[in-house]
């Protein structure tokens, strides 16, 4: 992992990084001693590791609760090219829009070749910031994301034992996710749109059914997937908290 820049702001130093063909970003808190969880935030489809509601929620989780945050571009995002299949998939998704033709068949093929292609990426750079001092190979880990971030997620937490909890949005259901929820034992926050056009409330439900684990929660807020109520932010960083053992207003004790 090679460090590319630094900058520091209001108690959160932000360090973008390298790994391979892997960018990435990672905040932490300025003062502490370290070994603290840490999370790792997965952005939207079409979107970036520095997207704005991303890197809001990262900057909130360190200064109020004291994690550190870990985000990387996908495969074909942010500061890595698109391969043919790729730009050809986000192609049919533009046509599709303004067609008015049905998006989800053409989403979850494209979400899920991300997936599959992000996690053993995610893994390597969890490898790489265990590796780190400030954080170490003890570490509780979390997960956190929207619509591809959901689906690399939950490819991600059933293949690596080291994710301890996930809180995550809205995502596109095919019966392979359903299948990878299946095997899924970790809490789980999962919060779902009433109202979005695109994503149905069913197919959440049978999502949040499929999870194997104990502990879940099951949020619904009015309208779209990206109109979630900043509360559910709060109630996202208590979750982690509780289960990754760092209490909320610990950055500032």
């Amino acid at each position: 992992m090679k460090f590319t820049s630094e900058t520091s702001s209001n108690g959160v130093i932000e360090r973008t990084f390298i790994l391979d063909e892997i960018t990435g970003v990672l905040w932490s808190p300025a003062t502490g001693s370290g070994g603290g969880p840490l999370l790792l935030s997965g952005h939207s489809g079409g979107m970036h590791k520095k997207a704005p509601g991303l890197v809001a929620g990262a900057l909130h989780s360190v200064t109020a609760d004291g994690f550190t945050v870990a985000a990387i571009d996908a495969p074909g995002h942010g500061d890595r090219p698109r391969n043919q299949q790729d730009q050809r998939w986000v192609d049919a998704i533009h046509r599709a829009r303004s067609t008015g033709e049905p998006l989800a068949p053409i989403v979850v093929e494209h979400n899920m070749s991300v997936a599959e292609r992000a996690v053993p990426e995610w893994q390597a750079t969890l490898d790489a910031l265990q590796a780190l001092p400030e954080i170490g190979a003890d570490a509780q880990i979390g997960y956190g994301g929207m619509t591809l971030g959901v689906a690399t997620g939950l490819l991600l937490a059933a293949a690596d034992p080291r994710i301890a909890a996930l809180s995550i949005g809205a995502v596109f259901v095919n019966d392979a996710l359903l299948e990878v929820a299946r095997q899924i034992t970790v809490p789980v926050e999962y919060r779902i749109p009433w109202d979005d056009e695109e994503i149905d409330r069913a197919s959440g439900f049978a999502l949040f059914d499929a999870f194997a684990s104990t502990e879940k929660s099951l949020h619904a807020h009015p309208g779209r997937y990206f109109e979630a109520p900043e509360h559910e932010r709060d109630s996202s960083a208590r979750f982690f908290a509780r289960h990754l053992g760092r209490t909320a207003g610990a950055a500032s004790d």
